[in-house]
């Protein structure tokens, strides 16, 4: 069974694109550079065409890798309003210092923790989904357990 992955309309848009442009400009510079290393002669010692077949191999393996991706997705939408689940906006604050943060919970193709966007499956996207504003919830951290206060959802 494939593995279902969680995106946004946008990132799907963004995971076409790149399959496009792989397929339709990418492919092509590839194999232009490997004609070229096949010019310069002898194949057993020329790094120009073992690095374009190692290129051409990165290619295909991106491809194959969106193929199947674009071929098991669901669209996150957002709901409005209620629990938590992938889409949601989530402000909480750290019961311990008080320190607030907001998330945007992702699926795991879509996840940038630098940019507040935490995957469904990490362990405090986990600890989230199902919640609603002014509830508590603890985050299993490899630091420990981590307490949080649901301050707002947004959608």
């Amino acid at each position: 069974m494939a593995k279902e992955y969680k995106l946004t309309r946008e990132r799907v848009q963004q995971l076409q694109n790149e399959l496009e442009y792989l397929r339709t400009v990418r492919e092509k510079e590839v194999a232009e550079m490997i004609k070229e290393a096949r010019s310069f002669g002898d194949l057993s010692e020329n790094s120009e065409y073992d690095e374009a077949k190692n290129e051409q191999g990165r290619v295909y393996s991106r491809i194959n890798e969106l193929t199947d991706i674009l071929a098991n997705y669901t669209i996150i939408e957002n709901e409005a309003g209620g629990k938590i689940g992938p889409g949601a906006k989530v402000v909480v604050r750290d019961c311990e210092d008080g320190f607030e943060e907001t998330f945007e919970i992702v699926g795991s193709q879509e996840a940038d923790p630098m940019l507040g966007r935490i995957s469904d499956e990490s362990p405090l996207g986990k600890a989230m989904i199902g919640h609603a504003e002014g509830e508590r919830i603890v985050a299993k951290a490899p630091a420990g357990e981590i307490e949080y206060e649901i301050i707002k959802v947004e959608w």
